[in-house]
C-alpha cells in the first residue's frame, strides 16, 4: 500500500480508504471487511452519523477487533450541517460515545450542498463553533467538509479557510470540479474523493462496450489511475459490501505512478469515441444552460445521456437519474420531462444544442423508479 500527505492534517493516509456505508449487511461482514482492509495497509476508515449502524460497528471493531495501535488507524465520521453550535456539539459527543474513541482523528461537516449550508458553518453561534471548540478540548483533531454541492458552493467553501481537508465528486467521467480540486491543492487541503467507482460510473460492473474501449485495462482500473497519477489527489474512496471485493484492486494499492502510455492511450480513445458517437449532440458540460426555469439540472442529465449514448453506461445513468426530484439537495434538480421548451437555455448554449429534444430523449433512456438513500 502506498500512502500519501492529507494535506495540512499531516496525516499520512493510504491512497485508498474504505468507507462503510455498503458493509452493513450485519456485524460479522462489517468486522470481516475492515479487518482485510486493515491487512492490506489501509489505515483511513471513513463512517457518518448517518450511515445506519456504521459508527456503533466501527467502535465495537476498534475495542475488540483492531489489531493495530489506535494511532496507527485514522477515523473520519461525518456530521450533517445545523445552524445550532450546541446540536452539533451533542453530535459529537454522540458520535465518540458510538466510537468507543477518546478522540476522532478527522470530522467533516456532511454536505455542505447549497449557499444555506455554508451559511450554517460561517455564521457566529453555527455548526462551526461547537467544532471548532471541540477541537481545542482534543475531541477532534482535524475538522474538513464533504460536498455534494455545485463549484460555486464548493469554491466558496474551500475560500473561507476554515477547513483542513475536503471530500467531494471528480472523476474521469465528471471533471466539472477540476477548478476545486485546483484551489483546494493551492489552499494545501487533503483532498478525498468520494466513490470513484460507484459514483463515478458504476465501474465494478462495467458495460460490455466500455470494457472492450478500455481493454486491457479494466475501466475500473483506469479511473482509479487517472485519479491516483494526479498528485494533488490524496486517498480514494472504495467501499466493498464484503471482502472478496478487495480482490480486483489488489495490484492498484501499490500503483500511484504517472500513467502508462497504454493507460494515456486509452483515455486518448474514450475522448475520441465520444467526439465520434455524440458528433453534434455533444453537451461539453460548459453549464451556461443554468439556470433553468424549470430547476431542471440540464448538464447532469445530459452528461449521463453522454455517458450512456457513447459507452453503453445506460444503468449508471439510470442509477443516477431516479435520484432526481428524490434525493434533495444531495442530488438536486428536476427530470427531463419538467421541460416546457421554453427556449431559455438554448442561445446561451454555445455548442446550439437542441437541449429540449435531448432532455426529452435522456429522459426516455434513463427514468425509472425512484431509489432509496443506502442507509435508508
Amino acid at each position: 500500500m502506498r500512502y500519501r500527505r492529507f494535506g495540512k492534517t499531516n496525516l499520512q493516509l493510504s491512497i485508498f480508504s474504505l468507507g462503510t456505508m455498503h458493509c452493513l449487511a450485519s456485524e460479522e461482514v462489517f468486522q470481516q471487511t475492515l479487518q482485510t482492509a486493515i491487512s492490506l495497509g489501509i489505515n483511513h476508515l471513513e463512517t457518518a452519523r448517518g450511515y445506519g449502524n456504521s459508527e456503533r460497528f466501527l467502535g465495537k471493531f476498534l475495542n475488540q477487533g483492531l489489531s493495530l495501535p489506535r494511532q496507527q488507524i485514522y477515523i473520519t465520521t461525518k456530521l450533517t450541517p445545523t445552524a445550532d453550535a450546541d446540536t452539533m456539539s451533542q453530535w459529537i459527543d454522540e458520535s465518540l460515545e458510538r466510537l468507543q474513541l477518546d478522540y476522532i482523528d478527522c470530522v467533516a461537516i456532511h454536505g455542505i450542498n447549497t449557499w444555506e449550508h455554508l451559511n450554517y458553518v460561517t455564521q457566529p453561534n453555527g455548526c462551526f463553533l461547537a467544532l471548532e471548540k471541540a477541537l481545542d478540548e482534543g475531541k477532534i483533531n482535524h475538522i474538513g467538509f464533504s460536498t455534494h454541492g455545485s463549484l460555486d458552493v464548493i469554491l466558496a467553501a474551500i475560500k473561507t479557510d476554515l477547513f483542513e481537508f475536503i471530500n467531494l465528486h471528480y472523476y474521469y467521467f465528471f471533471q466539472h470540479h477540476g477548478p476545486a480540486i485546483e484551489l483546494a491543492s493551492q489552499k494545501d487541503l487533503g483532498i478525498f474523493i468520494i466513490s470513484p467507482g460507484d459514483k463515478g460510473g458504476l465501474l465494478y460492473n462495467p458495460s460490455s462496450l466500455l470494457e472492450g474501449l478500455c481493454s486491457p485495462v479494466s475501466p475500473l482500473e483506469l479511473t482509479y489511475r487517472f485519479l491516483l497519477s494526479d498528485r494533488r489527489i490524496n486517498t480514494l474512496s472504495m467501499g466493498p459490501a464484503n471482502p472478496r471485493e478487495f480482490a480486483s484492486i489488489v495490484p492498484l494499492f501499490e500503483q500511484d505512478n504517472e500513467l502508462t502510455e497504454v493507460e494515456i492511450n486509452k483515455l486518448q480513445a474514450l475522448e475520441s469515441h465520444l467526439e465520434n458517437v455524440l458528433n453534434s449532440d455533444h453537451c461539453r458540460q460548459c453549464y451556461q444552460c443554468l439556470p433553468c426555469p424549470e430547476n431542471i439540472n440540464i448538464p447532469e442529465i445530459l452528461r449521463l445521456r453522454n455517458l450512456a449514448v457513447a459507452y453503453g453506461m445506460t444503468t449508471y445513468g439510470q442509477y443516477r437519474y431516479r435520484m432526481l426530484e428524490n434525493a434533495g439537495h444531495w442530488f438536486p434538480g428536476n427530470k427531463g420531462n419538467r421541460c416546457t421548451e421554453c427556449g431559455d437555455c438554448l442561445p446561451r448554449c454555445p455548442e446550439n444544442l437542441e437541449i429540449p429534444r435531448l432532455l426529452k430523449n435522456a429522459h426516455e433512456r434513463l427514468n425509472g423508479p425512484s431509489r432509496r438513500r443506502l442507509w435508508e
